[in-house]
């Protein structure tokens, strides 16, 4: 693995085996966020997107905590209607960035999440969680409205019924609830679930072509606003497409060769 280095306020980053690891690194403010590590967090998913070097992300925390939220004195600053205007008018991405780049997002939650914490990891493709981990939407607890698009993406997760559940009521869910509703794909030990997340991105890196998890990941996130008709003609064209591609044939070659495929970086990355 490369050297873990700074990769913006309240970030560490390192890169192996095609994955990039990003680490939220404010352990003794339990990874609170402030704007700035915000921002920073998604100016580092845009520069991992575009890295043909990386073909999965996983992310995050270093400590007890994966993301306790928005750091409160960030929190008591947005009492100022000029603080509150920057962070509407001045962020300078889309909130649902991670659903809009082609490179797999996996999240290692090692420990708590709450509020926008637990957003950042609702928009990872796969959630592997610490069983000792405690999850915590908190917005209604705070007098706030579920923010920064959960109010779509956990329905479309765990169901309506769930989903109203957890942003009405803001309570903590544990992580044997948390897999029984969906909302995470994996439970393990604290100690073992960042090296299982790295593991599974490391197989998207080496196995998947880097192409069609972008392509994939359209698919899937255009299709839950289209109609069944819409997507399944999409999914023909995008379907000739692929299988005149050079990932496919490649594909093709490795498994007659007994080898793993040597799938070309995305175009763009």
């Amino acid at each position: 693995m490369s050297a873990s280095e700074q990769a913006g306020d309240g970030l560490r980053a390192a890169t192996a085996d095609g994955v990039r690891t990003i680490w939220f690194d404010r352990p003794d403010r339990r990874n609170a966020m402030t704007l700035e590590m915000f921002r920073d967090y998604y100016a580092a998913l845009v520069a991992a997107d575009a890295d043909p070097e990386v073909r999965a992300v996983v992310v995050t925390g270093t400590g007890d905590w994966f993301c306790a939220g928005a750091d409160p004195e960030a929190l008591a600053a947005l009492l100022d209607e000029h603080n509150r205007d920057l962070l509407a008018g001045e962020f300078g991405f889309p909130p649902h960035l991670p659903l809009t780049l082609g490179t797999p997002i996996v999240a290692a939650v090692n420990g708590g999440a709450a509020g926008l914490g637990l957003v950042h990891a609702l928009y990872a493709d796969v959630r592997f969680m610490a069983a000792q981990a405690r999850l915590s939407t908190t917005f209604s607890r705070l007098g706030l409205v579920a923010e920064y698009g959960s109010a779509w993406l956990l329905p479309r997760l765990v169901g309506l019924g769930a989903a109203l559940d957890l942003l009405v009521s803001g309570r903590k869910v544990d992580a044997v609830e948390a897999f029984r509703i969906g909302l995470v794909q994996r439970v393990l030990p604290r100690e073992e679930v960042l090296a299982e997340a790295q593991a599974y991105a490391a197989d998207l890196a080496q196995h998947c072509s880097p192409a069609s998890m972008a392509v994939i990941r359209r698919q899937v996130f255009s299709g839950l606003e289209t109609g069944a008709a819409e997507a399944a003609a999409d999914a023909i064209r995008l379907m000739v497409e692929s299988l005149a591609g050079a990932d496919f044939g490649e594909a093709l070659i490795g498994r007659a060769q007994g080898r793993a495929p040597r799938f070309a970086p995305r175009a763009g990355a």
